[in-house]
């Protein structure tokens, strides 16, 4: 089985799939505990005053907060990775997460500014999400959000639209662009492991 992300500000669509691209799951979950924010470095640290719920905070304390919302997001997404694992009885070998610049500053006070302020969250989210895969020795595979579909359809050729849509009428809704998204992630992980 092979498990794609499509990650939000806190949550994230996950859809597993067997390699011949079965959907055997599809849920939301919870990537950060309540009451923490979302969006640390956004709303917390960012420039616009328009975001933030109070007063601008200093780079110590906004760097305190991201290492709480980090360690939160890593608890959240462990017990959410354990629960699916637990509900798919196929061993799950791979995560499929969207891709992040490589060389994104990791210093808060670089973060805090535009324009890393508006991704610093995403990415770090997606660094979650990859480190407690990999600490499952699951492999990590990184896809482009903007191609992945149209990747996935030209691999799977006359059976795209069947593979990306067709789970909609088997499952139901809901059914939207990110789970076809986390699929066709899922379907690009196993062309790369064949």
């Amino acid at each position: 089985m092979r498990l794609g992300v499509a990650h939000h500000l806190g949550w994230a669509v996950a859809v597993t799939a067997s390699s011949d691209h079965v959907v055997h799951d599809r849920r939301r979950i919870e990537l950060v505990d309540p009451g923490l924010p979302a969006a640390p470095v956004h709303h917390v640290g960012g420039p616009h005053a328009l975001h933030r719920p109070a007063a601008p905070v200093d780079d110590e304390e906004l760097g305190s907060l991201v290492a709480r919302v980090r360690a939160s997001a890593m608890r959240a997404s462990t017990v959410a990775l354990d629960e699916l694992v637990g509900d798919v009885a196929t061993p799950i070998v791979s995560l499929s997460v969207a891709a992040w610049p490589p060389e994104f500053p990791e210093d808060i006070a670089v973060q805090r500014r535009v324009p890393y302020e508006s991704r610093a969250d995403s990415v770090m989210y997606r660094q979650v999400l990859a480190d407690a895969a990999e600490r499952r020795g699951w492999a990590v595979h990184l896809y482009e959000p903007k191609s992945v579909e149209s990747a996935a359809a030209q691999l799977l050729g006359a059976r795209a639209h069947d593979v990306l849509h067709g789970p909609r009428r088997a499952l139901g809704p809901p059914w939207s662009k990110d789970h076809r998204m986390a699929l066709a992630a899922t379907v690009l992980a196993s062309a790369t492991a064949s």
